[in-house]
């Protein structure tokens, strides 16, 4: 049933989205006369939502600091969620992006697989990297393996370092290959010349992968040149970005506010104003140390399996039982691998898999987990260890626990969704003190809090 909204909404709703276009227009217009403080303090008394000001705000902030007449270098990174890892993807490639004056003066990328040559074969990488052969020495390539952006944008900037990198980076901008799909949708359709075929919005990830993968092959393109393809159609991409129409801007604006929030664009800077801004409007993929009430994060590493996160769908069932002392969690996540045969492009799925949990959290029991350990960070404990699921197959992961006696009172449980996974069903199960039970679902392409 759609609800029906009265006149006077209509007319507020309207009046103030056009004052925040026109606050826009005046920004875009103005930017070399400091108007963004002006604009950031008009937003404030928009009837929106707290966490909206803050991305209005900071969208606003961000348009000041890229139209600065000072050079700002960010690091792009390119993540593959066809391969998913904690930070969002597996890292193929990266950039480095020059802008002045709002214009992109200069774009360098590199293939990682060249890149990480450079890197010296001495650095142990993280568990249980080594353990199950996956490698043996750390590389930029496997840098983004923390659930938390900034700890990999840290990261990746040492490895850039250590890779014969010269420049300083003003900040680091992690993109999943779910954006590709997100501005084709504007952009239209792109050849890219002497390649061959037409990326879209429908087709254009795997139509990349297997450009890069094996098409490559037959074109006779060397292995180290591979990924040319991808600096030929982000050049292509940016001359129609910066030809759009005003109508394509607001479009894209919509987009980009849209992958901030799923997490398929994380942003990291050295400037701590800016990364304040940034992480007041949930934009810098950051674990929340803040909240103190039930806390559930799974986090999947995709070690050795190919492209396979394509085939393999998941869901999210959570049980928490307040009648009992203390309170019971039991978390069950539903794998299916729906890929029929082994190829190029898939495998059986060979999963490292993070439970992030409250602090202080007692383990009762778990299934189709193997080398379950208990460890704490970020203000929080995490269950890990390996999970495999067969081609064409089902696999229910259950992970039972007592949460801490502090979880009781006044319940609330926050869902932290990892980057690069979108569109996960999510479901809580509740049986209060009192022994009434209650349900809750709603399909993660955010954060979720249930109160």
């Amino acid at each position: 049933m759609i609800k029906k909204y009265s006149l006077k909404f209509w007319i507020i709703f309207w009046t103030y989205s056009s004052l925040f276009l026109f606050a826009w227009f005046l920004f875009w217009n103005c930017k070399n006369q400091g108007v963004g403080t002006t604009v950031s303090q008009l937003i404030e008394y928009f009837p929106i939502e707290s966490v909206q000001k803050k991305q209005f705000q900071t969208l606003v902030e961000l348009g000041d600091y890229f139209y600065s007449s000072k050079e700002t270098v960010l690091l792009i990174l390119f993540q593959n969620n066809l391969e998913i890892r904690p930070g969002g993807g597996f890292l193929g490639a990266f950039a480095i992006v020059k802008i002045k004056n709002g214009s992109i003066i200069s774009m360098e990328t590199h293939d990682l697989s060249n890149f990480d040559k450079q890197i010296p074969n001495n650095i142990a990488p993280p568990y249980p990297m080594k353990e199950i052969g996956y490698v043996d020495f750390w590389k930029m390539r496997d840098s983004n393996f923390s659930p938390d952006f900034a700890t990999n944008a840290r990261k990746v900037e040492e490895f850039y370092a250590l890779g014969g990198g010269k420049e300083k980076v003003d900040g680091v901008v992690g993109i999943t290959a779910n954006m590709l799909t997100s501005i084709l949708k504007i952009t239209g359709p792109i050849q890219v010349e002497d390649y061959p075929g037409t990326y879209s919005s429908e087709n254009a990830v795997i139509a990349l992968e297997y450009q890069v993968e094996k098409a490559f092959e037959t074109q006779g393109i060397p292995r180290g040149e591979r990924k040319s393809v991808m600096n030929e159609l982000a050049k292509e991409i940016e001359n129609r970005v910066f030809s759009f129409s005003i109508p394509q801007k607001y479009q894209l604006v919509n987009i980009i506010i849209a992958d901030l929030t799923k997490k398929d664009i994380q942003l990291y800077f050295q400037n701590p104003d800016l990364q304040t801004k940034a992480s007041a409007a949930l934009w810098t993929g950051s674990v929340d140390q803040s909240w103190s009430k039930d806390f559930l994060m799974t986090v999947d590493a995709n070690l050795g399996s190919f492209k396979s996160d394509y085939y393999v769908k998941r869901s999210i069932d959570y049980f928490v039982d307040l009648s009992k002392k203390p309170a019971e969690a039991q978390l069950k996540i539903t794998y299916q691998h729906t890929a029929k045969q082994k190829d190029w492009m898939t495998r059986d799925y060979v999963d490292y898999l993070r439970v992030y949990v409250p602090e202080n959290s007692q383990l009762i029991e778990q299934k189709n987990i193997k080398y379950i350990n208990y460890n704490e960070e970020f203000g929080k404990g995490y269950f890990d260890g390996a999970v495999v699921v067969p081609i064409n197959s089902t696999v229910e992961v259950e992970i039972h626990y007592d949460l801490p006696d502090s979880i009781k009172n006044e319940y609330g449980l926050k869902i932290q969704k990892q980057a690069g996974l979108n569109d996960i069903p999510a479901t809580l199960h509740l049986r209060k003190a009192d022994g009434s039970e209650a349900q809750f679902s709603k399909t993660m392409n955010s954060d979720i809090i249930f109160k």
